[in-house]
């Protein structure tokens, strides 16, 4: 409507650009080139995400109880990884340092599995925890989650730098080739 109160009819889009994005939503940096970007992959990606993260801590969780653990989780979260990738470039795979998720998780692997050896028990002995958590309750769970976790770290972290290393000679060779990535 217009001033007069008059039905203003909208501007006709051109069919090849109804659906590009008009702002970076979805990537937090620069895209290789903003023309390619598809808003229906940027939407299923914002939404598909936490989705596949929150999916990939539920294998996590019960891995000791039916199929799951720490790395068929670390990699469907590794997908999950490969998805915003996909969408968004290098910038919007993650800000951690994947050589620090490698450490972490073979810190905490290493870790779990030797902790045992402390009070006698053999290497990767596991016991049955049990906790009272204030606002939870009473929880029960393996010591064994805790190696699942550190796996799990190290998994990420190993598809996230794949995911460097192979990115970056994408962009390379794009540059190669005269085309401009970011």
């Amino acid at each position: 409507m217009n001033r007069a109160g008059e039905a203003v009819e909208p501007e006709p889009v051109p069919f090849d650009s109804w659906d590009r994005p008009r702002s970076g939503w979805l990537l937090p940096g620069r895209c290789r080139n903003p023309r390619q970007r598809t808003l229906l992959l940027e939407m299923t990606t914002r939404a598909l995400f936490p989705t596949v993260l929150v999916f990939s801590l539920y294998l996590l969780l019960v891995g000791h109880y039916g199929p799951g653990g720490g790395f068929a989780a670390g990699l469907v979260a590794g997908l999950a990884f490969v998805l915003r990738y996909i969408a968004g470039g290098s910038d919007a795979a993650v800000r951690l340092r994947p050589p620090v998720l490698i450490g972490l998780g073979l810190t905490v692997a290493l870790l779990t599995a030797l902790a045992p050896t402390v009070v006698g028990a053999p290497v990767l002995a596991t016991t049955k925890l049990a906790l009272d958590v204030p606002l939870i309750g009473h929880v029960e769970t393996q010591t064994s989650v805790f190696l699942d976790v550190g796996v799990y770290l190290l998994i990420v972290g190993v598809v996230l730098d794949l995911l460097r290393s192979l990115g970056a000679g994408i962009e390379r060779d794009m540059r190669e080739a005269g085309e401009t990535p970011s």
